[in-house]
């Protein structure tokens, strides 16, 4: 007879399989953004395509992928679990057509008001002929891609409710795949007969990916019995809670975007000795692609897998399993994300040239994106935590706390961006570690607020995951920084070098954490090895009920 499974080995189990459908995600968004570096280095033109394709993408933050997505899982899977299919479709039903409806408004204005959202979020490209004017054409052509991005962002919804998280991941990958190749056969080959610049073909390859994006996922939400019909119906319960939840959770995105908007102006007003003022934008973007990649393998992976798995367990009123789910899918997301925030540190540089240092991107590019990094990973921690602590929050139907310590980042983030600008000869980098500063404190803020709302959080398990995971990181650290140094003196900086440094210390550093975690029995070690394997055990059934 089978024993069932508990919630957290779920949990961990799904959050495996996830994990690798986000890695590649990530994995295609950088060979975007390293074709981007190819083609358009840190000028003038990748500078207004990254903030043309900032604006639209911070909205999707705030409509749809954010806040939708925050208050329409828990509901829809409240609904599913409680009053069934049918409920529970009429309910996608009616939140597809008003996101339609409402997402589409805001697309238009976006569009109209393109030249006052660029000068608000990046005024010094006026310093620049033609800068601010590219920008607000390539913000024009990319808008609309909100409104595919948050239909999208339900169907994701949808499918994780029902269990299934591998197509909906793996959909970030084919925008990636077909933004990139659809940009660069519309910019470079079909362009010059089209009257497209390339910079231009590129933005338009970004709304077809977001349509490949949508349309990826529509078979597996037929197959699961949803297919979509118009309703409208303003009374419903269901609709009305999610707005009730939407309405804070958009205040809280907005002080997100008011952060990014603060970081960004200060970015484009940064005059880099060498550079000028093109580059300091583009080295942060750069930068924080690599702290996009295990935030969203560890970080939103695993929230992603535990929402549906608190969501019933609050359902059945046992909030016992609610803090033991929690507690646990915490506890795998802070063991895996302290050697990641540590090996960014220790590899940086060297990640940085293999990646992007090609074409139009110089070695000083490279430089100052690796200095940018090293101060993101201060906050890895924190980035990832938050994905994981703001949901359970939505799931016990508090959209109220996440947006009040949302509006009080917005202090400490002006305040410590003023601050490293003011005291500091950090420049761009200063920027990384005012948003550390701020993942770190709204890390602790939730972490803190989610303890008094539901009592204990297994904190001490907590403690004892987090103190031997961070010794055990630590040494992973001093034996990458030696074997780096070591291999240095052997092979030299060039490129080949670095890509075979990069190539042997990523899969040592891994050995070496491991091991050592395993010496000082770390408790989520088997959990979090048990959710890697999770991929590998579907196919291969003799790894089946194998812990490493």
């Amino acid at each position: 007879m089978d024993v069932p499974e508990a919630p957290s080995e779920g949990v961990a189990r799904s959050a495996g399989m996830m994990s690798v459908a986000v890695m590649f995600s990530r994995i295609t968004g950088l060979l975007r953004e390293q074709v981007i570096a190819w083609k358009f280095g840190t000028g003038l033109e990748a500078e207004a395509y990254r903030l043309g394709f900032m604006l639209p993408n911070l909205t999707r933050d705030l409509f749809a992928e954010g806040a939708l997505s925050s208050a329409f899982v828990p509901t829809f899977t409240e609904y599913l679990t409680v009053k069934g299919k049918a409920e529970a479709a009429r309910l996608a039903n009616l939140v597809a057509t008003a996101v339609i409806l409402l997402v589409g408004l805001i697309c238009i204005l976006g569009w109209w008001f393109a030249p006052e959202l660029v000068g608000l979020f990046a005024a010094g490209f006026r310093r620049t002929p033609g800068k601010h004017e590219l920008a607000v054409h390539l913000t024009r052509i990319m808008f609309p891609f909100l409104l595919l991005v948050a239909l999208a962002a339900q169907a994701m919804g949808i499918l994780n409710a029902c269990n299934q998280f591998g197509v909906p991941a793996l959909a970030s990958s084919l925008f990636n795949v077909i933004s990139v190749g659809a940009g660069l056969v519309l910019g470079f080959w079909m362009g010059p007969s089209l009257g497209l610049m390339p910079i231009e073909g590129m933005a338009w390859g970004v709304l077809l990916g977001g349509a490949g994006q949508l349309l990826w996922q529509v078979p597996s939400l037929l197959q699961k019995g949803f297919a979509f019909r118009p309703a409208w119906d303003t009374a419903h319960p269901g609709l009305r809670q999610i707005f009730r939840m939407m309405g804070p959770a958009i205040l809280g995105s907005a002080a997100v975007n008011i952060n990014l908007a603060v970081n960004t102006n200060f970015a484009s007003m940064v005059m880099d000795p060498q550079a000028g003022s093109n580059g300091p934008v583009n080295w942060l973007n750069y930068a924080f692609r690599f702290i996009h990649l295990p935030i969203g393998v560890f970080g939103v992976a695993v929230a992603s897998a535990t929402v549906p798995s608190i969501t019933r367990s609050l359902a059945s009123g046992n909030l016992e399993e609610f803090r033991r789910t929690l507690s646990r899918s915490l506890g795998v997301v802070l063991l895996m994300s302290l050697p990641s925030a540590i090996g960014l540190y220790a590899l940086g540089k060297d990640v940085v040239r293999v990646v992007y240092q090609h074409g139009k991107f110089t070695a000083y590019d490279t430089q100052q994106t690796a200095y940018a990094m090293s101060w993101y990973a201060i906050g890895l921690v924190g980035y990832a935590g938050v994905k994981v602590l703001t949901p359970a929050f939505y799931a016990l139907k508090d959209s109220r706390t996440p947006m009040l310590l949302s509006f009080g980042s917005i202090v400490v983030n002006y305040a410590a961006a003023w601050a490293m600008m003011r005291f500091t000869r950090l420049g761009h980098a200063g920027l990384a570690l005012t948003a550390s500063v701020v993942a770190t404190f709204s890390f602790g803020g939730l972490l803190w607020l989610l303890r008094q709302r539901v009592g204990n959080l297994h904190g001490r398990e907590l403690a004892s995951t987090t103190g031997r995971a961070l010794l055990a990181a630590l040494g992973m650290g001093a034996a990458l920084t030696l074997l780096v140094r070591g291999l240095e003196r052997m092979l030299g900086n060039s490129l080949g070098a670095s890509a075979l440094r990069t190539a042997v210390c990523i899969p040592a550093g891994a050995l070496v954490f491991y091991c050592v975690c395993r010496a000082l029995h770390v408790a989520e070690l088997p959990l979090a090895v048990s959710g890697l394997l999770a991929p590998l055990q579907r196919w291969v059934p003799g790894l089946r009920g194998r812990v490493v």
